[in-house]
């Protein structure tokens, strides 16, 4: 039987402008160019596909892109450039992921289900299974930010895999919790993985990676550095932790440097170039030109957004101007041989008539 394609992720990256000040962040939006704008780029040309019933395994070191990654396909936030197409109903569990601080658990609870679609009366049938689940006693009727990262992980997990999404996404969320809760979650995940649902496993424990899941994604610095069966990416990771490990503290904080600045120097017009010499089809080059249109490099502004802006820009100019002038904005309308006092008289004189005519009529009817 045909696999069916749940994920694609196609020449993904996603960039982040680093400003220095929150004012930077106002002038920007005048500005018709980021080029002086200095950015990061989280993620580097990531492509991969995942099908029904895998549970992928995704790992690496702090800044790799995991968590980037994992939000992207839950559709939290968007691709700079390239496609993240998802075939089904995801649901990501994160330490608080989605929990209002002010709203109580019961009350979390409610809200969540009904963002997935739920009814009322579906919710009230799940209810008393996820506060079984979540075991966080009579703290399920007390505000969220009252809560331990412990409790904020065993709620939004409880919540996430009671919605029974097509594709579940965990972040991290299993380091937080003690032995029994994690034993837990693991019989969910196999409960889950026997049903052919698809779960991506966002962890720095490489032995529960090994243990949950058939593939592994190793990210490192924002690009795809292997993917392949879980022992045998399992292996290379292991053995790249370990050579890291031995290094000294300032060829760690070499090699940090320098990859950390060459996602700083990512240059996302030569990665385009690249893959259009690799691409053979004619359909192939429309796709990567549709993935990575001018106004998704985010280098400069759309040229329909230029045009709303100049206009917006002008008429405020217009309306300034007018009340600088001391002229009525009917008088510039009307034309510069029309003095104000001749549009008041005439606006008078219309009264006058008005009240004659109104005059005229009672006089008829008595």
């Amino acid at each position: 039987m045909e696999e069916k394609l749940k994920v694609r992720v196609s020449n993904v990256t996603k960039q982040y402008d680093l400003y220095k000040q929150k004012s930077d962040k106002v002038k920007a939006l005048f500005k018709f160019s980021k080029k002086n704008i200095p950015t990061f780029w989280a993620l580097r040309g990531v492509s991969f596909d995942v099908y029904d019933g895998e549970t992928v395994g995704l790992i690496g070191i702090n800044g790799s892109g995991k968590s980037t990654l994992s939000n992207i396909i839950a559709g939290i936030i968007p691709p700079t450039t390239g496609d993240a197409i998802v075939n089904g109903d995801t649901s990501i569990i994160a330490i608080s992921a989605g929990l209002k601080n002010q709203l109580t658990g019961l009350e979390n609870i409610r809200l969540k289900a009904l963002m997935t679609g739920k009814t009322n009366h579906e919710i009230d049938e799940v209810m008393d299974s996820i506060i079984e689940f979540a075991d966080i006693g009579d703290f399920v009727n007390q505000p969220v930010k009252s809560y331990s990262s412990g409790m904020r992980s065993r709620l939004g997990f409880a919540i996430a895999v009671h919605t029974d999404p097509d594709i579940l996404i965990i972040d991290e969320a299993l380091s937080v919790g003690d032995e029994t809760f994690y034993q837990k979650c693991v019989d969910k995940m196999l409960e889950f993985k026997a049903q052919g649902k698809t779960i991506f496993f966002v962890s720095h424990s490489l032995n529960q990676v090994k243990k949950l899941c058939d593939k592994i994604i190793w990210m490192h610095y924002g690009e795809v550095r292997m993917i392949g069966p879980a022992e045998e990416v399992a292996a290379e990771y292991q053995k790249f932790i370990n050579d890291f490990k031995a290094k000294s503290a300032k060829e760690k904080k070499d090699y940090q440097n320098k990859h950390k600045d060459d996602q700083k120097k990512f240059d996302v017009r030569q990665y385009l170039d690249d893959r259009m010499k690799e691409a053979t089809t004619k359909d192939e080059k429309q796709i990567l030109k549709q993935q990575f249109a001018e106004e998704k490099i985010t280098d400069r502004m759309a040229k329909s957004t230029k045009a709303v802006l100049v206009l917006l820009v002008t008429a405020v100019i217009f309306l300034i101007g007018v009340h600088l002038s001391g002229n009525s904005l009917s008088h510039v309308i009307l034309g510069s041989g029309i003095s104000d006092e001749q549009i008041e008289e005439t606006h008078i004189n219309s009264n006058d008539k008005s009240s004659d005519r109104i005059m005229s009529l009672d006089d008829e009817r008595y």
